[in-house]
Protein backbone atom coordinates (compact mmCIF):
# COMPACT_ATOMS: atom_id res chain seq x y z
CA UNK A 1 0.00 0.00 0.00
CA UNK A 2 2.43 2.57 0.83
CA UNK A 3 4.61 1.52 -2.52
CA UNK A 4 1.33 2.44 -4.18
CA UNK A 5 0.60 5.17 -2.45
CA UNK A 6 4.68 6.44 -3.05
CA UNK A 7 3.71 5.92 -6.84
CA UNK A 8 0.56 8.09 -7.20
CA UNK A 9 2.52 10.62 -5.84
CA UNK A 10 4.97 10.56 -8.04
CA UNK A 11 2.46 10.76 -10.84
CA UNK A 12 0.83 13.53 -9.31
CA UNK A 13 3.97 15.42 -9.73
CA UNK A 14 4.74 14.64 -13.09
CA UNK A 15 1.31 15.79 -14.42
CA UNK A 16 2.02 18.87 -12.05
CA UNK A 17 5.06 18.91 -14.35
CA UNK A 18 3.46 18.51 -17.57
CA UNK A 19 0.72 20.97 -17.21
CA UNK A 20 3.42 23.86 -15.50
CA UNK A 21 5.80 23.09 -18.46
CA UNK A 22 2.50 23.44 -21.51
CA UNK A 23 2.20 27.41 -20.26
CA UNK A 24 5.97 27.09 -22.17
CA UNK A 25 4.30 24.93 -25.29
CA UNK A 26 1.55 26.99 -25.88
CA UNK A 27 3.59 30.57 -25.82
CA UNK A 28 6.23 29.16 -28.76
CA UNK A 29 3.34 27.58 -30.65
CA UNK A 30 1.56 31.38 -31.18
CA UNK A 31 5.28 32.41 -32.63
CA UNK A 32 3.94 30.27 -35.66
CA UNK A 33 0.21 30.71 -35.55
CA UNK A 34 -2.41 31.99 -33.85
CA UNK A 35 -4.04 30.96 -30.27
CA UNK A 36 -7.78 29.59 -31.94
CA UNK A 37 -6.02 27.17 -34.41
CA UNK A 38 -3.32 25.95 -31.99
CA UNK A 39 -5.93 25.10 -29.45
CA UNK A 40 -8.12 23.31 -32.21
CA UNK A 41 -5.33 21.19 -33.20
CA UNK A 42 -4.06 20.30 -30.02
CA UNK A 43 -7.25 19.60 -28.45
CA UNK A 44 -7.88 17.49 -31.21
CA UNK A 45 -4.37 15.32 -30.79
CA UNK A 46 -5.45 14.83 -27.22
CA UNK A 47 -9.02 13.08 -27.86
CA UNK A 48 -7.40 11.20 -30.60
CA UNK A 49 -4.80 10.26 -27.50
CA UNK A 50 -7.80 9.26 -25.46
CA UNK A 51 -9.90 7.73 -27.75
CA UNK A 52 -8.56 3.73 -27.42
CA UNK A 53 -9.34 4.12 -23.71
CA UNK A 54 -12.42 6.10 -23.92
CA UNK A 55 -13.83 3.69 -26.45
CA UNK A 56 -12.39 0.43 -23.97
CA UNK A 57 -14.40 2.02 -20.82
CA UNK A 58 -17.52 1.95 -23.28
CA UNK A 59 -17.78 -1.76 -22.14
CA UNK A 60 -18.44 -0.78 -18.57
CA UNK A 61 -22.07 0.48 -17.15
CA UNK A 62 -22.04 4.35 -16.38
CA UNK A 63 -22.87 5.29 -13.02
CA UNK A 64 -26.17 6.50 -14.28
CA UNK A 65 -27.43 8.44 -17.11
CA UNK A 66 -26.91 11.67 -18.06
CA UNK A 67 -30.78 12.48 -17.91
CA UNK A 68 -33.59 10.70 -16.08
CA UNK A 69 -34.35 8.42 -17.97
CA UNK A 70 -32.14 8.68 -20.87
CA UNK A 71 -30.16 6.26 -22.69
CA UNK A 72 -26.37 5.95 -20.98
CA UNK A 73 -24.59 5.73 -24.16
CA UNK A 74 -21.47 8.02 -25.22
CA UNK A 75 -22.28 11.47 -23.19
CA UNK A 76 -22.02 13.66 -26.09
CA UNK A 77 -24.25 15.94 -24.32
CA UNK A 78 -22.35 16.40 -21.23
CA UNK A 79 -19.52 16.71 -23.09
CA UNK A 80 -20.97 19.63 -24.61
CA UNK A 81 -21.52 21.35 -21.92
CA UNK A 82 -18.25 20.67 -20.48
CA UNK A 83 -16.90 21.31 -24.00
CA UNK A 84 -18.49 24.88 -23.93
CA UNK A 85 -16.65 25.94 -20.79
CA UNK A 86 -13.69 24.25 -21.28
CA UNK A 87 -13.08 26.19 -24.72
CA UNK A 88 -14.03 29.38 -23.14
CA UNK A 89 -11.57 29.08 -20.62
CA UNK A 90 -8.58 27.56 -22.36
CA UNK A 91 -9.22 30.52 -25.02
CA UNK A 92 -8.78 33.05 -22.57
CA UNK A 93 -5.85 31.46 -21.45
CA UNK A 94 -4.29 30.72 -25.11
CA UNK A 95 -5.13 34.76 -25.85
CA UNK A 96 -3.82 36.00 -22.43
CA UNK A 97 -0.62 34.09 -23.12
CA UNK A 98 0.53 36.70 -26.26
CA UNK A 99 0.42 39.39 -23.40
CA UNK A 100 1.57 38.32 -20.44
CA UNK A 101 4.19 35.51 -18.93
CA UNK A 102 3.84 31.69 -18.59
CA UNK A 103 4.92 31.97 -14.92
CA UNK A 104 2.04 34.74 -14.56
CA UNK A 105 -0.36 32.67 -16.66
CA UNK A 106 0.42 29.52 -14.36
CA UNK A 107 0.16 31.32 -11.21
CA UNK A 108 -2.88 33.04 -12.37
CA UNK A 109 -4.61 30.07 -13.77
CA UNK A 110 -3.83 28.62 -10.78
CA UNK A 111 -6.40 30.36 -8.87
CA UNK A 112 -9.50 28.51 -9.84
CA UNK A 113 -8.57 25.88 -6.64
CA UNK A 114 -9.49 29.03 -4.64
CA UNK A 115 -12.48 30.11 -6.81
CA UNK A 116 -14.18 26.53 -6.88
CA UNK A 117 -15.31 26.98 -3.28
CA UNK A 118 -16.10 30.21 -3.61
CA UNK A 119 -17.69 29.57 -6.62
CA UNK A 120 -19.74 26.86 -4.60
CA UNK A 121 -21.01 29.32 -2.34
CA UNK A 122 -23.37 30.89 -4.83
CA UNK A 123 -24.58 27.09 -5.40
CA UNK A 124 -25.69 26.86 -1.45
CA UNK A 125 -22.42 25.46 -0.93
CA UNK A 126 -20.84 27.45 2.34
CA UNK A 127 -17.31 27.83 1.95
CA UNK A 128 -14.54 26.81 4.81
CA UNK A 129 -12.25 28.90 7.11
CA UNK A 130 -9.19 28.02 4.74
CA UNK A 131 -11.04 28.59 1.66
CA UNK A 132 -12.04 32.68 2.42
CA UNK A 133 -8.20 32.63 3.97
CA UNK A 134 -6.92 31.21 0.85
CA UNK A 135 -9.02 33.35 -1.16
CA UNK A 136 -7.71 36.06 0.97
CA UNK A 137 -4.23 35.34 0.65
CA UNK A 138 -4.50 34.61 -3.59
CA UNK A 139 -5.82 38.32 -4.27
CA UNK A 140 -3.41 40.06 -2.25
CA UNK A 141 -0.77 38.06 -4.00
CA UNK A 142 -2.50 38.68 -7.50
CA UNK A 143 -1.78 42.43 -6.78
CA UNK A 144 1.99 42.37 -6.35
CA UNK A 145 2.14 40.11 -9.10
CA UNK A 146 0.32 41.72 -11.78
CA UNK A 147 -1.19 45.16 -10.46
CA UNK A 148 1.60 48.04 -11.48
CA UNK A 149 2.37 50.59 -8.98
CA UNK A 150 -0.09 52.95 -11.35
CA UNK A 151 -2.92 50.25 -9.83
CA UNK A 152 -3.39 48.83 -13.30
CA UNK A 153 -3.81 45.34 -14.80
CA UNK A 154 -1.54 44.20 -17.83
CA UNK A 155 -4.23 42.73 -20.70
CA UNK A 156 -3.23 39.45 -20.58
CA UNK A 157 -3.13 39.01 -16.42
CA UNK A 158 -6.61 40.15 -16.71
CA UNK A 159 -7.56 37.84 -19.58
CA UNK A 160 -5.72 34.94 -17.65
CA UNK A 161 -7.91 36.06 -14.49
CA UNK A 162 -11.25 35.34 -15.94
CA UNK A 163 -10.20 32.22 -17.55
CA UNK A 164 -9.73 31.58 -14.02
CA UNK A 165 -13.03 31.77 -13.12
CA UNK A 166 -14.39 29.45 -16.37
CA UNK A 167 -11.29 26.94 -15.60
CA UNK A 168 -13.26 26.80 -11.79
CA UNK A 169 -16.64 26.30 -13.28
CA UNK A 170 -15.64 23.77 -15.47
CA UNK A 171 -13.83 21.74 -12.22
CA UNK A 172 -17.59 21.99 -10.65
CA UNK A 173 -19.53 20.82 -14.37
CA UNK A 174 -17.04 18.08 -14.59
CA UNK A 175 -17.73 17.17 -10.79
CA UNK A 176 -21.55 17.62 -11.30
CA UNK A 177 -21.36 15.37 -14.40
CA UNK A 178 -18.72 12.75 -13.24
CA UNK A 179 -21.04 10.63 -11.32
CA UNK A 180 -24.03 10.62 -14.03
CA UNK A 181 -21.48 9.57 -16.94
CA UNK A 182 -18.14 7.38 -18.04
CA UNK A 183 -14.97 9.46 -17.09
CA UNK A 184 -13.00 9.14 -19.76
CA UNK A 185 -15.82 8.78 -22.99
CA UNK A 186 -16.58 12.11 -20.93
CA UNK A 187 -13.27 13.86 -21.51
CA UNK A 188 -13.08 12.59 -24.91
CA UNK A 189 -15.87 14.29 -26.28
CA UNK A 190 -15.59 17.98 -23.96
CA UNK A 191 -12.02 17.73 -26.16
CA UNK A 192 -13.29 17.31 -29.41
CA UNK A 193 -16.38 19.89 -28.62
CA UNK A 194 -12.94 22.30 -27.53
CA UNK A 195 -11.44 21.51 -30.95
CA UNK A 196 -14.55 21.94 -33.24
CA UNK A 197 -15.34 25.70 -31.46
CA UNK A 198 -11.66 26.23 -31.58
CA UNK A 199 -11.05 25.52 -35.39
CA UNK A 200 -14.27 27.19 -36.12
CA UNK A 201 -12.98 30.31 -34.58
CA UNK A 202 -9.86 30.40 -36.23
CA UNK A 203 -11.17 29.78 -39.45
CA UNK A 204 -13.47 32.62 -39.14
CA UNK A 205 -10.97 35.14 -37.15
CA UNK A 206 -7.15 33.22 -38.26
CA UNK A 207 -5.02 32.76 -41.13
CA UNK A 208 -4.50 28.86 -40.59
CA UNK A 209 -1.38 27.59 -42.57
CA UNK A 210 0.66 24.24 -42.72
CA UNK A 211 3.51 26.71 -42.69
CA UNK A 212 2.55 27.96 -39.40
CA UNK A 213 1.52 24.41 -38.34
CA UNK A 214 4.69 23.04 -38.89
CA UNK A 215 6.97 25.78 -37.14
CA UNK A 216 3.97 24.98 -34.34
CA UNK A 217 4.67 21.27 -34.31
CA UNK A 218 6.35 20.18 -31.34
CA UNK A 219 4.52 22.91 -29.07
CA UNK A 220 1.32 21.44 -30.63
CA UNK A 221 2.66 17.60 -30.00
CA UNK A 222 3.15 18.25 -26.29
CA UNK A 223 0.12 20.27 -25.56
CA UNK A 224 -2.02 17.80 -27.50
CA UNK A 225 -0.40 14.21 -26.59
CA UNK A 226 1.34 15.10 -23.26
CA UNK A 227 -0.66 17.86 -21.56
CA UNK A 228 -3.92 16.67 -22.83
CA UNK A 229 -3.52 13.01 -23.69
CA UNK A 230 -1.18 11.84 -21.34
CA UNK A 231 -1.21 14.02 -17.85
CA UNK A 232 -5.39 13.42 -17.57
CA UNK A 233 -5.12 10.11 -17.79
CA UNK A 234 -1.81 9.96 -15.17
CA UNK A 235 -4.22 11.99 -13.17
CA UNK A 236 -6.99 9.42 -12.85
CA UNK A 237 -4.68 6.68 -12.82
CA UNK A 238 -2.79 8.78 -9.74
CA UNK A 239 -5.70 9.64 -7.92
CA UNK A 240 -7.02 5.98 -7.42
CA UNK A 241 -4.02 5.70 -4.61
CA UNK A 242 -3.22 9.39 -3.71
CA UNK A 243 -4.40 10.73 -0.47
CA UNK A 244 -6.49 13.77 -1.16
CA UNK A 245 -4.12 16.21 0.50
CA UNK A 246 -0.89 14.81 -1.43
CA UNK A 247 -2.59 14.90 -4.51
CA UNK A 248 -3.39 18.54 -3.98
CA UNK A 249 0.09 19.85 -2.72
CA UNK A 250 1.83 18.00 -5.28
CA UNK A 251 -0.81 18.82 -8.54
CA UNK A 252 -0.91 22.47 -7.25
CA UNK A 253 2.98 22.48 -8.39
CA UNK A 254 1.84 23.05 -11.76
CA UNK A 255 2.17 26.40 -11.15
CA UNK A 256 5.94 26.57 -9.78
CA UNK A 257 6.57 24.42 -12.75
CA UNK A 258 5.47 26.93 -15.10
CA UNK A 259 7.64 29.65 -13.71
CA UNK A 260 10.44 27.63 -13.72
CA UNK A 261 10.30 26.46 -17.15
CA UNK A 262 9.38 30.24 -18.18
CA UNK A 263 12.80 31.48 -16.78
CA UNK A 264 14.75 28.36 -18.08
CA UNK A 265 13.44 28.50 -21.46
CA UNK A 266 12.05 31.63 -22.17
CA UNK A 267 13.98 33.74 -20.20
CA UNK A 268 11.30 35.16 -18.10
CA UNK A 269 11.69 36.85 -14.57
CA UNK A 270 9.31 37.70 -12.39
CA UNK A 271 11.35 39.95 -9.87
CA UNK A 272 10.87 40.31 -6.28
CA UNK A 273 7.57 41.71 -5.99
CA UNK A 274 6.14 39.12 -8.74
CA UNK A 275 8.07 36.23 -6.37
CA UNK A 276 6.39 37.96 -3.17
CA UNK A 277 3.13 37.74 -4.78
CA UNK A 278 3.31 33.81 -5.98
CA UNK A 279 4.27 32.58 -2.95
CA UNK A 280 1.16 34.48 -1.49
CA UNK A 281 -0.95 32.99 -4.26
CA UNK A 282 0.32 29.33 -3.73
CA UNK A 283 0.22 29.45 0.00
CA UNK A 284 -3.37 30.52 -0.91
CA UNK A 285 -3.53 27.85 -3.02
CA UNK A 286 -2.41 25.69 -0.64
CA UNK A 287 -4.52 26.84 2.14
CA UNK A 288 -7.55 26.44 0.26
CA UNK A 289 -7.09 23.06 -0.49
CA UNK A 290 -5.50 21.49 3.12
CA UNK A 291 -7.21 23.80 5.73
CA UNK A 292 -10.70 21.76 5.33
CA UNK A 293 -9.24 19.16 5.68
CA UNK A 294 -6.96 19.63 8.95
CA UNK A 295 -9.79 21.03 10.49
CA UNK A 296 -12.13 17.65 9.92
CA UNK A 297 -9.07 15.68 11.08
CA UNK A 298 -8.78 17.37 14.50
Amino acid sequence: MRDASFRADVLCLVTALIWGLAFVAQRIGMDHMGPMGFNGIRFALGALALAPLAMRSMRYPPPAPFLAGGNPGFPWLGGLLAGTVLFAGATLQQVGLKYTTAGKAGFITGLYVVLVPLLGFFLGQRPARGDVVGAVAAAVGLYFLSVTEAFTLAPGDGLELVGAFFWAGHVLVIGWLSPRTRALPLAMAQYVVCSVLSLACAVAFEELSWVGIRGAAWPILYGGLLSVGLAYTLQVVAQRDAKPTHAAILLSFETVFAALGGAVVLGESLGARGLFGCALMFAGMLASQLWPKARQAA
